[in-house]
């Protein structure tokens, strides 16, 4: 089982609740760093993991997609706490063999928790656990691969297959990936970004005509003004609090709009700098707009009309109406609507005053380069999609898109997720990418759209799809409606997860199920060509090499490349006729050929060579926008906000401190006073009081949704917490089962987890 010595169990729920912090990071940030690294490894391999994780020798954090500074500016300790956690505990001693599923039946996993099964360590050979078994056992690569390929040629119709993969996968293997598929005859090819960031694509293309940010880290320092919207910085993505000080430093501001206060966006404490170990740190927000939950489009409309009247008194002073004629298309439809808005609604979507709006149009009205970053505090609203748009509407009546220091960014908080996409990781890639990579292979790619990660739990529900290949992600904790998305699975003839540690998805097995173990983003790659590197796309479009220094955890674990590449060869075969071969023996000439099928790529090997690699051109910063009348586009977008009926709150699903993604570290939230729990509720005390409620109740949290079904989270703790009125938070995975799977934003069909209706019960008898 595990190499280290006694039991591993889970922490004492022993809850303790203590104030919010009113600053993030700084010497304790680093001391919990490396009190956690130091429990999974030795002191040599943390040294060596911390030492070359964001190097531009090194490799890439897995942790999040925020950039590093330009080689030559970079720290020496260049990562987070939670960086520094993730890829320790990547980099773990701990080791999970065949002994350990020799002694623990699947059923036993499954009722484990998501803490205790990735603290067993690194899987160490591929696994299987074939029809009718109860625990998984040893199987050859050979012969794990040849069960897919023959269930994959079996099937009815290659949609029958669904191809998942999270953000941690590199751009070679995401290539390859979506390249089996198609060749294979499918785009059932759902992605992590269908639950997290599609809302901002769906936006971005049809305003801008590109699904991504527009900004640069220099921007981000030279912006006058910048909006941190529905995210929290501190715990998802620390780094941007370094960025956002040098925004200050530089005399920009910084406006925060959030349900919740956050630590890291109230006071950075840099721990690589002595004003951040001895001194009181650096104010961030310079305006915190406590909203309430699903406000944001009210705020920007409000905005936008504050704007438009600012202009009405003072012509030619305020929209910059050069670049609105020349670079624009439906402005005056949107001014029409923007001057509609009714202040009652304002105030009623976002318990804001006037005045407080008003304070933010004078800050806007003072600044000549603005940029608006947010998160899945607005992407997973039901009306995430014109709510971006919005402020795409906010950002176009000043020219605040396409110049220096100001423009979009949506922060992504997985490593690769941009990249994957870039790569062709997506159930909608345009015509242009599918001509182009048949060209290139010499076949037909699908034109049929394929199943996004809502539709591709259907198809599973439903009988319509029945081999699921997850490669990296735990699908069944980061998705909506838990106990619906388990029984999909469970309905599969065939499932298999590519993964370097354990997790709950293992433990939901269709007839047949595999783990296939592969290399760590830390591991040394090593193929017949030589070591090998490989890619990654962060938030803004910068795309580096990144280098493994770790012996890998086991000798019989292959690379995602090469487990892609032997799997499409058992699979398809010589026909059509690609070298899989080659491909895995050599990742530059998976490289030669993305640089024939991707643009921005031209030239690819050599120019990722270049210490911190390349910068992928952005249309919308020359002046180009691809939409259908080439030109940016004003939205006009409806008024709307949640109806949240009386003795109901409106529930936002996020991560602690001491979590990555579904997987908690520990129990523990200290930013925001939460310890030894995970199973709390955050509500606002006069809510509390509303709902006859006392500090610290005992609740179960029931989700109201129009199917009738009741989904409930049992037993949770309510903490009198400084939320908006009528909202709540709680930690995900736990309360994932409470997300409908049909509650979806319009247009992207993202799931709405920071807008789920529910009820507090008091908790049934234990």
């Amino acid at each position: 089982m595990s190499t280290i010595e006694g039991p591993i169990e889970d922490p004492v729920d022993d809850l303790s609740v203590t104030p919010p912090k009113t600053w993030a990071t700084g010497v304790p940030a680093v001391a919990h760093a490396l009190e956690y690294s130091l429990s999974q490894t030795s002191v040599r391999r943390t040294a060596l993991t911390l030492l070359n994780i964001n190097q531009t020798k090194g490799f890439d954090c897995p942790g999040c997609a925020w950039p590093e500074p330009a080689p030559g500016k970079r720290h020496r300790n260049e990562y987070c706490e939670n960086g520094a956690k993730h890829i320790n505990d990547e980099a773990t001693s701990r080791r999970v063999t065949t002994d350990f599923f020799r002694a623990h039946s699947i059923a036993e996993l499954g009722r484990a928790s998501d803490y205790w099964l990735n603290q067993q360590g690194r899987l160490t050979e591929p696994m299987v656990k074939r029809p009718g078994a109860s625990h998984y056992e040893p199987i050859g690569w050979d012969e794990a691969l040849g069960l897919i390929a023959d269930e994959l040629r079996r099937l009815d119709s290659p949609d029958e297959a669904l191809f998942y993969t999270s953000g941690r996968l590199n751009n070679e293997a995401a290539f390859l990936l979506q390249l089996f598929a198609r060749a294979y005859g499918t785009n059932n090819l759902p992605d992590c970004s269908n639950m997290c960031h599609e809302s901002s694509g769906v936006a971005l293309q049809e305003t801008l005509g590109i699904g991504k940010g527009s900004v640069s880290l220099d921007d981000i320092h030279t912006a006058d003004l910048i909006f941190v919207v529905g995210q929290n910085p501190g715990t998802n993505h620390p780094r941007m609090l370094t960025a956002l000080e040098e925004t200050k430093r530089n005399g920009g501001r910084v406006i925060a709009v959030n349900t919740l206060p956050e630590a890291g966006l109230i006071r950075f404490k840099h721990p690589q700098k002595a004003r951040g170990v001895v001194g009181r740190g650096t104010p961030i927000a310079d305006q915190f707009l406590h909203i309430r939950a699903g406000g944001d489009l009210a705020l920007f409309q409000a905005l936008n009309r504050l704007l438009l009247e600012a202009e009405d008194a003072a012509p030619g002073t305020v929209v910059d109406h050069a670049f609105v004629d020349a670079h624009t298309t439906g402005f005056a439809d949107f001014a029409a609507r923007a001057r509609e808005v009714c202040w009652d609604d304002v105030r009623a979507a976002t318990g804001l005053s006037r005045e407080e709006i008003e304070e933010v149009r004078d800050r806007v009205l003072a600044s000549e380069k603005v940029i608006v970053c947010w998160a899945m505090g607005l992407t997973q609203h039901k009306h995430g999609v014109p709510t971006i748009r919005e402020i795409v509407n906010f950002l176009l009546l000043r020219g605040n898109v396409g110049r220096p220091g100001a423009g979009v960014c949506p922060v992504r908080g997985h490593s690769n997720v941009q990249g994957d996409r870039t790569m062709g990781v997506w159930e909608q890639m345009p015509e242009e990418f599918l001509d182009a990579l048949g060209r290139e292979f010499d076949f037909t790619p699908p034109a049929r759209h394929g199943l996004d990660s809502v539709n591709a739990i259907r198809a599973m529900r439903d009988g319509d799809a029945s081999v699921f290949l997850g490669v990296a992600g735990n699908f069944v904790r980061a998705t909506p409606d838990s106990d619906v998305t388990e029984e999909a699975m469970r309905r599969c003839r065939l499932t298999a997860h590519i993964s370097t540690k354990l997790n709950r998805s293992h433990a939901v097995c269709g007839e047949t199920a595999l783990i296939l173990p592969t290399l760590g983003r830390s591991d040394r790659d090593v193929q017949a060509g030589g070591e090998q590197f490989y890619t990654v796309e962060d938030s803004m479009s910068e795309v580096h090499a990144s280098r493994g220094k770790l012996p890998p955890a086991s000798p019989h674990l292959l690379s995602e490349v090469a487990i892609i590449a032997r799997l499409a060869r058992r699979t398809l075969g010589s026909d059509p006729a690609i070298p899989w071969e080659e491909f895995e023996a050599d990742y530059g000439t998976v490289r030669d050929r993305i640089a024939r099928v991707v643009p921005g790529f031209e030239d690819f090997n050599a120019r990722v060579a270049r210490p911190g690699g390349f910068r992928l051109p952005n249309p919308v910063n020359q002046g180009v926008f691809r939409t259908q009348s080439g030109k940016a586009v004003f939205s006009r977008n409806a008024f709307t906000m949640p109806d949240i009926p009386e003795g109901h709150l409106l529930l936002q699903t996020l991560r602690s401190h001491d979590q990555w993604n579904t997987v908690p570290y520990a129990m523990n939230d200290r930013y925001r006073g939460i310890h030894n729990a995970r199973r709390v509720v955050l509500v606002n005390p006069d809510d509390l009081e509303a709902l006859g409620l006392a500090d610290r109740a005992v609740v179960d949290l029931v989700s109201v949704w129009r199917d009738g079904v009741e989904r409930r989270a049992e037993r949770f703790v309510a903490v009198a917490y400084p939320a908006t009125r009528g909202s709540a938070a709680a930690y995900y995975p736990e309360t994932n089962v409470l997300v409908p799977l049909d509650s979806v934003a319009d247009f992207s069909n993202t799931p709405t987890s920071k807008s789920v209706l529910v009820r507090l019960e008091p908790a049934r008898a234990a």
